[in-house]
């Protein structure tokens, strides 16, 4: 069986990834203190791995995954859920969803409720590919296991209104504002 083209190169970029440091979670400016958040699935396990109905476009059902949280600061004003592949043969690590404007209220997510269609009361900015609202996991074939990492953030302010924005304008709008924060990991391989 000749392996398909995809496989050959996801094989030759294997030791190419990107890095952890450049993680929304990790940008210095949105540093705080050990929280009491939480952020899990039923789907999948901390480190666990996503199902492939969760999966990206020809691959699974691009259906986001339900989401749940807890211990939100009281103060909180805004809630804001970014999900990023750190792994991609990238300088960065590709966005696949940005959520803001989630109410402090909610206590998560149900299945499928993170695109625009399925849930107006959730703003939704562009990811890495201009898409807007969830993207699941589509990594390179071959290229090994990548992690998918869901953060959601607690803001003491609401954001302004953000059309059209990266990640990087909504990282210093997030600035010196940020609560608490809570990380969930999943991974996903296509062999």
């Amino acid at each position: 069986m000749i392996p398909s083209f995809e496989r050959v190169f996801g094989r030759l970029l294997r030791p190419i990834r990107g890095h952890d440091a450049d993680l929304l979670c990790n940008d210095p400016r949105l540093a705080v203190a050990a929280g009491t958040m939480q952020l899990t699935s039923p789907a999948f396990a901390e480190g666990g791995d996503i199902p492939s109905r969760y999966a990206g476009r020809g691959v699974g059902e691009n259906v986001s995954p339900p989401l749940a949280w807890s211990g939100v600061p009281a103060e909180t004003v805004e809630l804001v859920l970014v999900m990023q592949d750190p792994d991609a043969p990238l300088p960065r690590p590709v966005t696949h969803l940005i959520a803001t404007d989630i109410a402090v209220d909610s206590e998560g997510v149900e299945e499928g409720m993170l695109r625009p269609e399925t849930n107006p009361q959730i703003a939704f900015l562009p990811g890495s590919l201009g898409r807007i609202g969830y993207e699941g996991p589509r990594p390179i074939r071959g290229h090994g296991p990548h992690r998918y990492v869901f953060q959601l953030f607690a803001l003491a302010r609401v954001l302004p209104a953000l059309d059209d924005v990266m990640l990087p304008e909504l990282a210093s709008g997030m600035a010196g504002w940020v609560l608490a924060r809570a990380v969930l990991t999943g991974i996903f391989e296509l062999i």
